[in-house]
Formats: structure tokens, sequence, C-alpha cells
């Protein structure tokens, strides 16, 4: 990494926050009588789903998977590779998996196909961030936030080799 580099603002944390509450808004009308497990991807999606999460008004469960990717680079190997795995039931639930974003489409391709696997009620999934532009493999979602540009971002849980991710608004890292 470039110690000369300095991310630029994309989305500022007052545009996340309409977004999140936009987002929790479908979701609370899709969701109303429910008893939802919401599946964060880790690391990146632990800021957008506690901000989510604070917005939903009923009873819901949380957990987390971790899978990756990236490795230390910014290029995906296209391998996955689950580092974290399910701790919850999914059978008969209403489950709606949380991501950051959805870039190659190939992580939460692959946690989707698992995930149906074990017969949930209903499997949903809801992404911050969608960059249609390097789909590898189709993604259907259910909740889309904001789609954004073939840029590498960084920013709000979003990282570049574990840097980054605790500045509040989504940024553009030049140079990597």
């Amino acid at each position: 990494m470039n110690s000369e580099s300095r991310p630029e603002v994309l989305i500022s944390s007052n545009e996340i926050a309409a977004t999140v509450d936009r987002l929790a808004a479908e979701i609370r009308r899709d969701y109303l009588g429910k008893d939802p497990l919401l599946l964060g991807i880790l690391k990146g999606s632990f800021m957008f789903m506690a901000d989510l999460i604070r917005l939903l008004d009923f009873p819901l469960e949380v957990e987390f998977v971790r899978l990756s990717s990236y490795g230390r680079g910014t290029e995906s190997s296209g391998k996955m590779n689950v580092v974290q795995g399910l701790r919850s039931t999914v059978k008969g639930r209403d489950v709606l998996v949380v991501e950051d974003i959805v870039d190659t489409g190939l992580t939460v391709a692959y946690l989707m196909e698992y995930l149906s696997k074990k017969r949930p009620a209903l499997l949903k999934l809801c992404a911050l961030l969608d960059k249609p532009s390097r789909r590898r493999v189709p993604v259907s979602i259910d909740y889309i936030g904001i789609t954004v540009p073939d840029k590498f971002l960084v920013g709000y849980g979003l990282d570049c080799d574990e840097k980054y991710r605790n500045l509040p608004d989504v940024c553009i890292l030049e140079g990597e």
C-alpha cells in the first residue's frame, strides 16, 4: 500500500445513514410479525449490520459467518474460504443475509447456495452496496442500497489489507 494514498469520499456518512434508514423500512415492512435470522458476512458487514438492526423493531436473531476470497490483496481470488461457519439452525427459518458489498458475486452466490441447501422458509439478500460492473456470477439482491462504480472502495466496514474499515464514509482508494 502506498502511504500517499488518501481515500476520496464517494458516499458520505449522511447518505449511508439515509440508505440504511430506507433499507430498514423495506425490511420492517416485509418481516413484520416474523422472527428472522439476520446473517452478516464478516468482516465487512459489521458496521452496516449494527446500524441496520438498531432500526428493526421486531424480534430477530443475529448470526455471522466469515468467508474470504480476497486474501491480503485487492483482487478476489475467486476461491472461497470459510473462516467461521454458521452456528444457527436455518431449516424452516426466514433468513436475511446482510452484506456490505456485492462485487463479483462469488462470495454471496456461494453462501446463498450453501444456505438454500439447509432449506430455509425464506432466503433473501440485503446489500448496502452493489457493484454490478464486476459481477462474475448472477446474484439476486432483494434489498439494494446504492449502486457503485468499478473502483476499489474502503470505509464503513470495507477494507484494504485490514485498514480503513473505521472510516465513517465509503471512499475510493486510488492507486490500489
